[in-house]
């Protein structure tokens, strides 16, 4: 599966199960107790249990209306991006400190996105089990940027915890750019998100290829914007119920392995 004449100038990351390795449990007591002890001392008084509930309808609300506006991008019964009609919530994506910020003023506290962002960066630390590269990810970065190739960052993720991880994981400074989907108001598989990149720095699709774990949305995804792709399942890989066509497959996920692959 070697590359000849290392035809790939550009590469797309995925980071959660490619790059990263995490577990976070949302469900828990602990989680929401601590939570709305933090909102307590801002003077909106929750309990735990009411905090959960109202999180998690203020999510629905804001992934309601990111739809709605997707569904008034309508032509001829296609959203743009390629999108399906019923795309619904797996191509919209919101922005989770205004959600934080809404809890505040349920309970009559005016809170800024800087106090709502620390709202939702508690809400992630304590939610997180554990993080932490796959073995070989920052030395596959690393040797890709050596060889003068371009790596950039395409994840379905928050700003306000990814930029933070992406700084103490250590590997902030290993992309020459970092596309986050709640920053865009869609993620993968939309085709709309492919193109930032692609567009920001008229990358040639043929020179480009897209490396992630999850087959519907890295690699599907990347194929109808005309990508070559390279699938690593993981233990974070979605279960996948059809035959893998991907332009490279690694069974189980091995960096290292990805390396020699990718360098040429």
């Amino acid at each position: 599966m070697n590359m000849k004449n290392n035809m790939y100038t550009n590469y797309l990351f995925d980071l959660y199960g490619t790059l990263v390795d995490i577990r976070t449990d949302e469900e828990k007591l602990e989680l929401w107790e601590k939570l709305s002890l933090f909102y307590g001392y801002y003077g909106a008084v929750y309990t735990a249990e009411e905090l959960n509930e109202a999180y998690l309808q203020e999510v629905k609300g804001a992934q309601e209306q990111a739809r709605s506006k997707q569904v008034s991008s309508l032509k001829d019964g296609k959203l743009i991006g390629n999108k399906p009609s019923d795309s619904h919530e797996a191509y919209s994506e919101v922005q989770l400190e205004y959600v934080f910020q809404k809890l505040f003023r349920r309970k009559g506290v005016e809170a800024d996105l800087v106090q709502s962002t620390y709202a939702g960066q508690v809400f992630r630390c304590v939610s997180t089990e554990y993080i932490r590269l796959y073995e070989g990810a920052k030395a596959l970065l690393q040797g890709l940027r050596n060889k003068g190739r371009k790596v950039y960052l395409l994840s379905n993720a928050q700003n306000i915890f990814t930029r933070y991880e992406l700084r103490y994981l250590g590997i902030e400074t290993l992309f020459d750019d970092i596309f986050i989907s709640s920053e865009y108001g869609c993620k993968k598989p939309d085709a709309a998100f492919y193109q930032k990149p692609i567009e920001k720095y008229g990358l040639d699709v043929e020179k480009t290829i897209m490396i992630g774990n999850d087959y519907t949305c890295d690699i599907l995804g990347a194929q109808q914007v005309g990508l070559n792709t390279f699938y690593v399942h993981s233990n974070l890989s979605p279960d996948v119920a059809q035959e893998i066509e991907s332009t490279y497959h690694l069974r189980d996920i091995d960096l290292n392995k990805a390396r020699e692959i990718l360098e040429g």
